[in-house]
């Protein structure tokens, strides 16, 4: 029993990133670069720190450490299709064990977890350059953008909908 059970959590853990993997929202289909979403986003939330941070000089800053934050995204998403690319190979290699699924997962878990560290380092450094005006006005700005790009069912429960 405790085999069955390992290997219903092995298909589990392999098949849902997966059929996860489909797509990904706002970044196009597989194989698509980041390039240009990562070039309009930076432009996006330039315009954003614009208009939300008078000092010039804070604003270039600022305008660095979201490119930094924008770098390490892109960066994630290129590591996570390699993973990806990684289980697609193990699970069509017949002999593939489940310590080398095991060992994708990991790589790939701890991938996700270092980056979204340094992009939660990088926040931080962007709010303590930026006063709490600063700060709100850059938020809302990010909260009307992110809006747009929200898919139907979200916009509804935000209206109240379903």
């Amino acid at each position: 029993m405790n085999r069955v059970s390992l290997w219903v959590t092995l298909s589990l853990v392999v098949w849902l990133p997966v059929a996860g993997c489909s797509g990904y929202h706002g970044m196009g289909g597989h194989g698509s670069g980041t390039g240009t979403m990562g070039a309009k986003v930076q432009q996006e939330m330039e315009s954003l720190i614009d208009q939300s941070v008078q000092d010039q000089d804070k604003a270039k800053r600022a305008k660095a450490v979201v490119g930094e934050m924008i770098e390490e995204i892109q960066q994630s998403y290129r590591q996570q299709r390699r993973s990806h690319q990684k289980l697609y190979e193990a699970n069509a290699n017949y002999e593939a064990t489940p310590e080398e699924f095991t060992k994708i997962l990991d790589e790939a878990s701890n991938n996700r977890m270092r980056s979204a560290t340094k992009i939660l380092g990088l926040r931080f450094k962007l709010k303590d350059m930026l006063t709490a005006s600063e700060w709100k006005a850059l938020s809302e700005g990010m909260n009307r953008y992110q809006s747009r790009y929200r898919h139907g069912d979200d916009r509804a429960e935000d209206k109240g909908g379903h």
